[in-house]
């Protein structure tokens, strides 16, 4: 397997990703930002949740476009609208219906909290990073 994802005893332990993918391969995949729309660029939902899964859903697209899968992926950033602690519950539901759906790997990922993405009914946007051999 080319990425190995890792977390080390003495760092804490996420319930959704891991802190350290170690890779070996030939040939890197980067993902450009995906939000929650269809193949029409329609939004799918109003909600952080389903925009959330959507968005996970246009990563595995592009992934499988490049020859990749999520089990490829070294590294996830997500940023959402607003952040706060208290849209953690929606949160944790568009990532646990994404795991269960699409097989998303635990790779390690950042949350980044934004004021505002390129159009004001986008909740969140997804980048990853993937290396196959």
């Amino acid at each position: 397997m080319a990425v190995q994802l890792i977390t080390p005893d003495d760092l804490f332990d996420s319930p959704i990703y891991r802190q350290v993918s170690s890779s070996v391969g030939s040939r890197l995949v980067e993902v450009a930002g995906q939000v929650g729309w269809d193949e029409s660029a329609e939004l799918v939902a109003d909600d952080l949740a389903g925009q959330l899964v959507q968005a996970y859903r246009n990563v595995g697209r592009a992934l499988n476009a490049a020859g990749a899968t999520f089990a490829d992926v070294t590294r996830y950033r997500v940023f959402v609208t607003e952040w706060s602690l208290d849209q953690m519950p929606q949160f944790m539901q568009g990532h646990e219906q994404a795991v269960a759906e699409l097989g998303l790997t635990a790779a390690p990922a950042s949350l980044i909290g934004v004021a505002a993405l390129f159009d004001p009914r986008i909740r969140v946007e997804i980048e990853a990073s993937a290396i196959v051999e």
